[in-house]
């Protein structure tokens, strides 16, 4: 991964409760990634599928990562409605340098189904004088 690039992170064994209202076989976090496929990401901005993010009794989860972002989790993600929604925020998310929305420009669903903020891999310790 570049320095640059945002990988927008499915997990595709998410599952919404035991039933399956679109009677297909795949669970909703793999329709999720399937229609995102189809929609196509934004320019720098790299679809990857994951196993599982943990985030098993709310929905379906994603993740936005990228070079010294922080990184974002989102759950409650419905896998029909929210492609649009996703792929809006990937490319705000993208278009930063360390990967902070400003408030008013995330989408709606951004602003109340974050379910982590996590510093990126290097950063400095607020609690460390200058």
């Amino acid at each position: 991964m570049s320095v640059a690039e945002t990988e927008l992170l499915v997990c595709i064994k998410c599952r919404q409760g035991p039933e399956n209202p679109l009677g297909d076989d795949r669970r909703p976090g793999r329709r999720l990634y399937d229609r995102l496929t189809e929609a196509g990401a934004p320019e720098g901005v790299r679809l990857r599928a994951v196993e599982c993010l943990q985030n098993c009794d709310y929905g379906c989860t994603i993740a936005l990562r990228g070079g010294t972002r922080w990184i974002y989790v989102y759950g409650n993600v419905d896998e029909v409605e929210a492609v649009e929604t996703l792929l809006d925020g990937a490319a705000r998310y993208a278009a930063t340098a360390d990967g902070l929305i400003p408030w008013r420009e995330r989408p709606d669903h951004f602003k109340r189904n974050c379910v982590a903020r996590i510093p990126p891999a290097n950063f400095p310790d607020p609690l460390e004088e200058d």
